[in-house]
């Protein structure tokens, strides 16, 4: 099984080597990581990971290859062991999950401004914990506010991940994983469509052989070698990357990877953040330390000219409070509405497009799809080898 692991993180790309291999045999000899899957899991990362641009990698393969093990305390011959059940797992018992009839009985509040006011009615009265009613913040009901129930529009208070994507506000702490961008294409027309969008020049020192002009010139000098150098050929083309991360857009992490990884291939003056749902006042690079370093969107725009080519990567599903109200970000309180921003950046950046991986017959179900689509002008492509096409087609005209 160890045999099995170490060339599996091989396989996957992370540069592993026997003697770290060998490390972890000494280690788990000595009985370090003792009999938890957890300290074993732990371990192995620290033996066997040395960059942390990995570590997304190596849990991918690690979860693949230990799926379902079990730590082996409290076994004994035939014995049934006893268990006990964490208290989460008791919970998800009690989620509700309703039909669509049902679902088409339960009413939103009527807005963004009653949402708020009712919310802040409900903190100051409650106080207990509830489950499965319909007024009171808590879990697996029909109430605007808790976790694990429906309604259509609420605020998502202590859930792990979204469901139904009817939430306007989330209350939650977020983590989010950088894309990777190493992983391998899995078609090369990816690429090929990328490529629609070149301006060779030659740029830099002058370090690549120009065969031509070293034949023209050796045979002016009758016959002695006269080697002749050129600037190497570089894409001149600057592409500003803006990439939804976390929420519904875990659905196409594999997609928009391949994408991102081609773009670093492609284009020599690649620059990327990562925002969610809508651009605001502020985005970032590491997802690790969104909380930590950002940067100001003012400063992107200050920074990068107007010759950069602006392609937002989003599958523009979200509350249309985030498009429209200040206020309406489901992470924080934006003092100015998405659509400013976005607004702002479409007036630096004319050649601008936003490549939706969800696919388009489904665009039409989504308000604020349709709102990004006119704020665009039409510009929103599918995140299809055609889409793709097309909006090169488009950043080039």
């Amino acid at each position: 099984m160890f045999t099995g692991f170490f060339f599996e993180l091989r396989k996957a790309g992370v540069p592993v080597s026997l003697n770290e291999y060998l490390t972890l045999m000494e280690a788990m000899k000595r009985g370090v990581a003792d009999f938890r899957v957890e300290d074993f899991y732990y371990l192995s990362r620290a033996c066997l990971v040395k960059d942390e641009r990995n570590l997304d990698r190596f849990d991918r393969v690690f979860g693949q290859v230990f799926k379902g093990l079990e730590g082996a305390e409290g076994a004994g011959g035939d014995e049934i062991p006893v268990v006990d059940l964490p208290e989460e797992w008791l919970r998800k018992l009690a989620e509700r999950f309703l039909t669509d009839e049902e679902k088409a009985q339960i009413q939103a509040l009527g807005g963004w401004q009653k949402l708020m006011e009712t919310l802040a009615e409900r903190l100051a009265e409650q106080k207990g914990r509830h489950q499965g009613g319909s007024k009171w913040i808590g879990t697996a009901g029909t109430s605007p506010f808790g976790a694990y129930g429906y309604n259509p529009e609420g605020v998502r208070i202590g859930q792990k991940e979204s469901r139904h994507r009817r939430a306007v506000k989330v209350w939650d702490k977020r983590e989010f994983k950088n894309l990777d961008d190493q992983v391998e294409i899995g078609t090369r027309n990816i690429k090929v469509a990328l490529r629609r969008l070149r301006k060779f020049a030659r740029t830099g020192a002058a370090s690549e052989l120009d065969l031509p002009g070293t034949i023209r010139a050796t045979a002016s000098n009758a016959g002695w070698l006269d080697l002749k150098m050129v600037p190497e050929r570089h894409n001149t083309v600057k592409v500003l990357l803006f990439l939804d991360i976390g929420g519904s857009m875990d659905d196409h992490i594999r997609l928009v990877e391949e994408l991102f990884s081609a773009a670093r291939g492609e284009f020599k003056h690649l620059e990327h953040f990562y925002f969610h749902n809508c651009v605001y006042e502020s985005v970032w690079r590491d997802n690790k330390r969104r909380h930590d370093e950002r940067t100001p969107t003012w400063d992107v725009l200050h920074t990068y000219p107007a010759d950069y080519k602006l392609v937002f990567v989003g599958d523009a599903a979200m509350s249309p409070y985030e498009i429209a109200y200040a206020g309406g970000s489901v992470e924080h309180w934006n003092e100015e509405p998405g659509q400013v921003w976005l607004q702002r950046m479409l007036s630096v950046y004319s050649r601008a497009v936003w490549l939706n991986p969800t696919p388009e017959s489904r665009w039409g179900y989504t308000e604020s799809t349709r709102m990004l689509q006119r704020l665009l002008d039409g510009r929103m492509y599918p995140l299809t080898l055609q889409g793709l096409d097309a909006a090169m087609r488009e950043l080039v005209r």
